[in-house]
């Protein structure tokens, strides 16, 4: 099989190469999927940077975690129905060193979910990392009909995500942006209120919009430069989800007093260590979303295997808007 790899860190101009690999079998409890896009993330470019300063698990390694296809192959204790079956796929580098980067990838059969038959594979590839870490972020502490909630950084592929899950389960929605062309996103994705960070004071225009009141509940891509303005905005027992930072030696410090008084609560989220059965409920709901129509995510290119490094590029610059992803 063709496919993407790198046998060590660096950049990606440096160490990713195209070529050609042995197919995968599946094992017991695996399933193949031959593989029609491949989503990037974050997380891949970090990993290939060594951006937490861990060595490189596996001597060679073909990166990516998201995954769209149709399964061609199943490992014993999985039923052969299920060949041919559209899928999306997650964690599918997790633990191993060949991910999604290629025209085959193996995976236990508990991470993939069918892929509703109107929902395009480029859809498909965006609902792993970003959708599923969105997911947590929202749902971990309860139910979102009806209250109302912040997405700092609503341009990005888990504010994003976060805008279209919360609209999806009935949520009022606020949501911040750096410039012009993200406020269209986070528009289009639904997007009660956009609100620019570097021109407009974000709590008072998130309390004006709720009577003073504030939100239940922030998705916040840098909760250490925002932990200020998450305090201002939340109401009486809110709650502030972060899952990122720049900086692998970032520390938190939170204004006690203020958080003491308004019962506030924090949770931090990484995709990585999610419990299994939280895994499951995303999984199921994501699939739901996207099955109904909800789910539509922007994308900000689609390139071919061979252009994969400008793909990375692209995705360490943050200058596109939306998912990055590769076409096998």
């Amino acid at each position: 099989m063709r496919a993407a790899f790198y046998d060590r860190q660096g950049s990606a101009r440096d160490v990713l190469q195209i070529g050609f690999l042995p197919d995968p079998e599946p094992q017991c409890g695996e399933v193949r999927v031959k593989v029609a896009v491949s989503g990037l993330n974050p997380s891949d470019v970090k990993n290939r940077t060594g951006f937490t300063g861990a060595p490189m698990p596996f001597a060679r390694i073909v990166p990516h975690q998201d995954a769209a296809g149709t399964i061609d192959k199943v490992g014993s204790g999985v039923l052969n129905t299920l060949i041919g079956e559209r899928v999306w796929v997650y964690k599918a580098q997790t633990g191993k060193a060949f991910g999604s980067a290629a025209e085959y990838v193996v995976v236990p059969a508990a991470h993939v979910v069918r892929l509703a038959d109107s929902v395009s594979f480029d859809t498909g590839a965006c609902l792993g990392v970003a959708a599923m870490t969105a997911h947590r972020c929202l749902f971990a502490d309860g139910d979102l009909r009806g209250k109302r909630v912040l997405v700092q950084g609503g341009a990005g592929a888990v504010g994003n995500a976060a805008i279209l899950l919360a609209k999806w389960a009935g949520a009022w929605v606020a949501a911040t942006v750096g410039r012009d062309e993200q406020a269209e996103v986070a528009g289009a994705a639904g997007a009660d209120l956009v609100i620019n960070r570097h021109e407009e004071n974000i709590a008072e225009k998130v309390k004006a919009a709720t009577n003073g009141q504030g939100v239940e509940h922030i998705v916040d891509v840098d909760l250490v430069a925002n932990i200020d303005v998450a305090v201002a905005c939340l109401a009486r027992d809110g709650i502030a989800a972060a899952y990122a930072t720049e900086d692998a030696g970032a520390r938190l410090s939170i204004p006690f007093i203020p958080a003491l008084r308004g019962g506030l609560a924090f949770r931090f989220v990484y995709f990585y260590t999610m419990p299994e059965v939280s895994l499951q409920k995303a999984a199921d709901e994501i699939a739901a979303c996207a099955a109904s129509g909800a789910y539509r995510p922007t994308i900000a290119m689609k390139l071919p295997l061979d252009q994969i490094v400008d793909a990375h590029e692209a995705q360490e610059n943050g200058k596109t808007i939306g998912k990055i992803l590769i076409e096998l």
